[in-house]
């Protein structure tokens, strides 16, 4: 039994994609992030980084020797996964497969993801008299990045020709373009490329996972300073008795 932390957000559906996709049996821990759920000491030992999704394996695969293995970042939890179930991945010894898998992973958790979480910052989140320039910067960013995968979906129905986790890692941003006010209009590789995989049932039941827990904007950063405006000390483990 695998447990998964989770939170119906892009980055929460890319590791629940994988567990739907491989048929791993898992438990999905909601984690409210609104309510600082990710600050425990209890999360803090699975996830250093206080940011989901992250997984705990009970039941590892031998080599992996005696207790559970735990996994955070979205990249290196797929990749954990792949390996686990041999799915979804070139294998270890197809060297120059698995090096294209790694560079569009890396792709992907480097700038894709990170530029489009900002992205949904400052469209959803930021406090009006703050969004402007953010908002006009990661948007260009973020289509940069469409402009960059819709080059290598030339010839392919998937990144690496064949399904595999570095269109799951990828998938999950460009589903929410909309809601970005970003547009696939001038990206019609991506725009099919996004259609076959939300057609998939894994992925569909994926995200309806605790999809009524989503946060359309009622948690911003001039109203929550759990969920955003942290730091270092932000990171300190703290119990639910420190806020009472």
């Amino acid at each position: 039994m695998i447990d998964l932390h989770y939170a119906p957000t892009p980055n929460g559906w890319k590791a629940a994609i994988m567990l739907e996709e491989t048929g791993l049996a898992y438990r999905p821990i909601l984690m409210r992030l609104s309510e600082g759920d990710q600050f425990t000491p209890e999360f803090l030992s699975i996830s250093p980084n206080a940011k989901i999704p992250a997984i705990v394996d009970h039941t590892p695969d031998t080599v992996w020797g005696d207790g559970p293995v735990t996994v955070f970042e979205s990249g290196a939890l797929l990749l954990y996964l792949a390996d686990k179930t041999g799915q979804f991945a070139p294998p270890k010894s197809d060297l120059r497969a698995r090096k294209e898998l790694m560079e569009w992973l890396f792709w992907q958790v480097g700038n894709q993801g990170p530029m489009a979480g900002q992205l949904s910052h400052f469209r959803n989140y930021a406090p009006e008299v703050d969004r402007d320039y953010g908002f006009k910067r990661y948007l260009g960013e973020y289509d940069r990045n469409l402009g960059v995968l819709e080059s290598r979906l030339d010839g392919r129905d998937y990144i690496l020709g064949d399904f595999s986790i570095a269109d799951i890692l990828a998938f999950p941003w460009a589903f929410i373009a909309k809601p970005l006010d970003a547009s696939l209009e001038a990206f019609p590789r991506v725009a099919d490329w996004r259609a076959r995989i939300k057609e998939r049932p894994a992925v569909q039941r994926a995200i309806d996972l605790h999809k009524s827990e989503q946060n359309r904007g009622q948690h911003r950063a001039d109203n929550n300073t759990i969920l955003f405006n942290q730091s270092a000390a932000s990171l300190r483990p703290k119990t639910r008795d420190d806020d009472a």
